[in-house]
């Protein structure tokens, strides 16, 4: 059993909100599901409020590796801002970093918690506008006010937001074209997504940029942001981004090429009407060292 005593700096807050700033989100889950945590030995909700002088007791174990997996992006190299005003932030996010706290990433690993910590101390709340997953690189955008959140957010359902993607897939794509089908869980694995009738519409536009021998260098715009949505709909294709674990892009078998620790996608630029202003702002992000590397041994 593990015990945590609530400090007299510690302000009153829900038990749930206090142990998720601590542990990973899947472990506090499972705490709450199979009852294994206490509040001064009794019983307790994830709704429960703490004070100074209260006593947690944990009866899980933590998984301690998983504890001490942090990060291996710095603070600095993570929040690689390119812009930033009184209203919103773009950074460059480099791949191997989640932009929130999931099931094994705690809140302070991630872009958002970062952003909190360095921002909330000025009085800003950094409001997430989009997402990337945690092996993308590329560009985003993070609100700072309510006002700038909700004018983006508008922007993206009205699909005015411009965004473009580089993806190397495997085989040879020999036209330009588009993938409309809708994405949803996949029914035989949940943890992923898939093309599916029940999905949402998804809309995907690619155009060829260099072929190579096994594979196709790709530029991918999104109409739709679905989770997952190029990597689903390439798969859909058969032709599944090189290094992606999850939908089937093995790694390619040259060992003379270099083996992805990741999918091979780079959120490279990015266009939207400042929320504020309504000037027209535009970004793009250079590929990272590990796809050019590969795009380099593809030649």
């Amino acid at each position: 059993m593990q015990e945590i005593s609530i400090t007299a700096g510690e302000s009153s807050k829900k038990l749930e909100n206090f142990l998720k700033k601590r542990f990973p989100i899947g472990y506090v889950r499972k705490l709450f599901r199979k009852n294994g945590v206490r509040l001064n030995g009794k019983r307790s909700k994830p709704d429960d409020l703490i004070a100074p002088g209260d006593c947690v007791q944990l009866y899980i174990p933590f998984d301690k590796d998983l504890k001490s997996s942090r990060q291996s992006v710095t603070l600095r190299d993570a929040l690689a801002i390119i812009f930033e005003d009184d209203e919103i932030i773009v950074i460059n996010k480099p791949a191997g970093i989640a932009v929130h706290e999931a099931k094994d990433v705690l809140k302070r690993d991630s872009i958002l918690g970062m952003l909190e910590a360095r921002y909330r101390p000025q009085g800003i709340a950094p409001r997430l506008v989009h997402r990337l997953d945690k092996d993308t690189s590329g560009l985003l955008v993070v609100a700072k006010t309510l006002r700038a959140h909700s004018a983006l957010v508008r922007q993206l359902q009205a699909r005015t937001v411009k965004r473009d993607y580089l993806a190397v897939v495997h085989g040879v794509v020999k036209v330009h074209g588009e993938v409309s089908a809708p994405v949803g869980r996949d029914p035989r694995r949940r943890t992923r997504m898939a093309v599916v009738p029940t999905g949402r519409p998804a809309l995907t536009r690619f155009k060829v940029t260099k072929r190579f021998a096994r594979a196709t260098l790709l530029e991918c715009s999104l109409a739709t942001g679905r989770t997952h949505q190029i990597r689903v709909h390439m798969q859909s294709l058969g032709h599944p981004l090189i290094g992606d674990p999850v939908y089937r892009g093995k790694r390619l078998d040259d060992p003379r090429t270099p083996q992805l620790r990741r999918q091979a996608l780079h959120a490279a630029r990015l266009g939207f009407s400042h929320p504020v202003s309504g000037a027209l702002k535009r970004f793009s992000a250079p590929l990272p060292e590990d796809l050019r590397s590969l795009l380099d041994s593809l030649e």
